[in-house]
Order: C-alpha cells, then structure tokens, then sequence
C-alpha cells in the first residue's frame, strides 16, 4: 500500500504493478491537476521511462527542452550548467506540467490488473499489529473511514506527510532563506526560449517558457509573503518589470492576490526512514529546496531502488523486513549530498542576493572540472538508479472486463 500519489508514489507503484506485485495507490486529492508544482524532469528520470518504455509516450506529453542553464544578472547572462555535455540519448531537461507526468504513470500503471488507484483518500491514521504497520485508516470524499491492510506501507505523501504524522516522526531541519511566490504571464513571440534564473540586487526571479505563458517564480526572505502581499499586486508588477522589461505591458494581466501561490521552502531529512512495515520516501522522508530542480528527480530515484529492493520479497508474499533499512542506506547518502549543496547555494549565493548587491558571478563553465561534473551533478544526480524488477506481461484491465464480458454471452 503506497500513500501520496506524486512522483515518488506514482512510480513505486507502477514498477511494483508491473512487476506483479498488488498495490494500491491512495491520492487524497480527487486529480492530480495543481498548479505551480515541480515539473523539471531530469535525464536520470528521462532514463528510467526509458527503461521502463514510456520515454516515447512522455516525449508525446506537451513540454519544453532545455539544454543549457543560465542565470541573469545586471552585468549579462552568466552560464550555470551545459547539459549537452552528458553522456547518454538524454542531456536535456524536459520541463511537463506534473498533472501530465503523474496522469502518464498512473494511465501506465491501470494495465496491469494488480494497480488499484483511490483518489479523494486521505490518510488518518495507521494499522498497527503485533508491534509494526499493517496498513492504513483512511476517509473517502463521503467521509467514511476504511481500512487497509497490507505487508508493508510505504509514505510518499510529501512534506507534509499525514503518514508521517501518524507515525510520530519528524524529520531534522536544515533551514532556509527563502519562499517562493508563484504566478504566471502571457508570453508572446520574441521572448527568451530558455528557462533562466534572474538576479538583482534584492531581488530573484526564475522564469519559465510555457509556451502560451511564463510560470515565474519570485523568490522573496523567509517568511516575507505578508509584507509583500501589504505592498499590493501593483508592487509585484512593478518588482517583475524591473527584472523582467520585457514583460512590461503585460503585468496587468497578474489581477491579485488570488491568482499566486506561494510554496514555504523546506529542507529537511528523517534521521530514520522506517519502521516495522513502514518506508518513507520522496518528501515524505526529505524535503528538498528548489535549487537545482531536482525534487521530483530524487523522489523517482527513491521509487526506482524502492522497487529493486523490496520488490523480489512482495512477489513472494513476504513483508520485507530487513530490506527497509537497505532502501535508506541506499537513497540517504545521495539526498544528503544534493541538500548539502543546496544549503551552500541558499547561504552562499540566495542569502545575499536577497539582502542586497548580487556579487559579480563568474563564468564556472570556464573552469574544467565544473564544467564537467555540474552537468552530471544536476542533470543525472550522485547515484542514478536503473530499474532492474523484471516486469510481468502486461494486461489491461479493460481488455480483460472486455473478455469476461464475451465468455458470459457464450
């Protein structure tokens, strides 16, 4: 039983239903269709729907290739990382609304006929026997309460985490300078192709091309929203026309208040990711800032070893014991390392940026090893994982309601 049906929650099951295994995928969400969520996809995770054979089909989803990072100062453009220097088909990132992303998964994962997705379930409380999990309470959109047993649970249910909670769990915080505030503007021919990071004095903005529109992200001190929100929306226009001229004209289009959202960045880790029949991952067990995009590329990582790990003992029936604790040896190492960069990231660079005069950025592309190693770093992370659970022949469950039908006609 997996709860939290985001990358993270989403993957594991359909490797686990793919492979055999019976799962279901609790969402307490009625869709996945949210704004202003993580949608970088990274080449490791480009690599695992390789594996899997969905790259195609996610190459089908609307999205936009970005080969190069960039950031933008008063003094030029300073390039951040060149991904066309990764080995491999994929040196890009692809950036897809995650609605899109998890709708692909889980439209993958219903033909096998051991996949069963609950939307509108929220978690409420654990299964407890003979001292582990052995499952979930949960109320339904009616509020009714069920319950679900199952050899092990695993939490992907994000940084919030309701399993978490019930668990009595928290995990050790690391801190952070910043918030997010997210909106959107139309774009029009002539603009800029690429996504790119502007930075002025005080002042930080990402931009990214959706095509008919650019999601922004305006990154302000921790805790700032109030103050912001006091100066009112002509002051948000006013603060992206000074970073972003060529918006000018199109700021009315932003009418309030209503129309932003705002994401309280987190970074944080569980010293300890389980329990007896309990596994956390993805958010649910680290937290990740936004530097470098690669929150939903970790949590699919986690997903991937997840599989791998404890897989081979689901097909078997058993509750897999001693594997939770080698899932966390595995995946913590690699999440300590991105979020220790990303903490020298939020002091060294975002910190300062916020409270005054941006420092003159060099060109670290100049510089070989950087050259070489921040592709890598970002763009394929510290331990890719490669699927490895063999998968079953797969099945629709349509097809089969299809064949029922006909053998009770004959």
């Amino acid at each position: 039983m997996i709860a939290g049906g985001g990358p993270a929650g989403a993957m594991l099951a359909l490797l686990l239903a793919r492979a055999g295994v019976d799962v279901t995928l609790l969402e307490k969400h009625a869709d996945f269709l949210r704004d202003f969520r993580g949608d970088t996809i990274h080449p490791s995770t480009l690599q695992v729907l390789d594996e899997i054979g969905l790259a195609e089909a996610f190459h089908r989803l609307p999205h936009r290739k970005a080969y190069v990072m960039s950031m933008r100062t008063d003094d030029g453009e300073v390039p951040i990382s060149d991904l066309r220097r990764l080995p491999g088909r994929y040196r890009y990132i692809a950036f897809v609304p995650q609605w899109d992303f998890l709708d692909l998964l889980t439209r993958e994962a219903r033909a096998y006929p051991g996949f069963h997705l609950l939307m509108n379930a929220r978690v409420t409380d654990l299964v407890r026997h003979d001292g582990a999990i052995r499952g979930v309470r949960y109320r339904d959109e009616r509020g009714e309460e069920h319950e679900i047993r199952a050899v092990l649970t695993v939490a992907a249910d994000g940084r919030h985490s309701d399993v978490r909670r019930a668990a009595g769990l928290a995990p050790k915080r690391f801190g952070a300078p910043m918030d997010v505030v997210w909106f959107r503007l139309p774009r029009a021919a002539g603009d800029p192709g690429q996504p790119f990071l502007r930075a002025s004095a005080g002042r930080l903005m990402v931009a990214i091309n959706r095509e008919t529109y650019w999601q922004l992200a305006y990154v302000i001190p921790k805790g700032g929203f109030a103050a912001l929100e006091a100066g009112g929306v002509d002051g948000l226009r006013r603060e992206v026309e000074r970073l972003l001229p060529f918006l000018g004209g199109r700021t009315s289009e932003l009418h309030g208040f209503d129309e932003v959202g705002v994401l309280s960045v987190e970074l944080n880790r569980l010293t300890r990711w389980h329990l007896p029949g309990l596994l956390l991952i993805g958010d649910a067990a680290h937290a990740m800032s936004p530097v470098f995009g690669v929150g939903i590329n970790l949590a699919v990582q986690d997903a991937v070893a997840t599989a791998n790990i404890v897989g081979p003992a689901l097909l078997r029936g058993r509750a897999p014991a001693g594997l939770l604790a080698k899932v966390e040896r595995r995946r913590k190492a690699p999440t300590a390392v991105v979020q220790a960069a990303q903490r020298v990231v939020q002091e060294r660079i975002i910190r300062p940026a916020l409270a005054g005069p941006v420092a003159r950025i060099p060109d670290l592309t100049r510089v070989p090893v950087v050259r070489s190693l921040l592709p890598r770093f970002i763009g394929l992370g510290v331990l890719p994982e490669h699927v490895r659970l063999t998968a079953q022949e797969k099945r629709s469950q349509q097809v089969d309601r299809e064949g029922a039908a006909q053998d009770g006609v004959q």
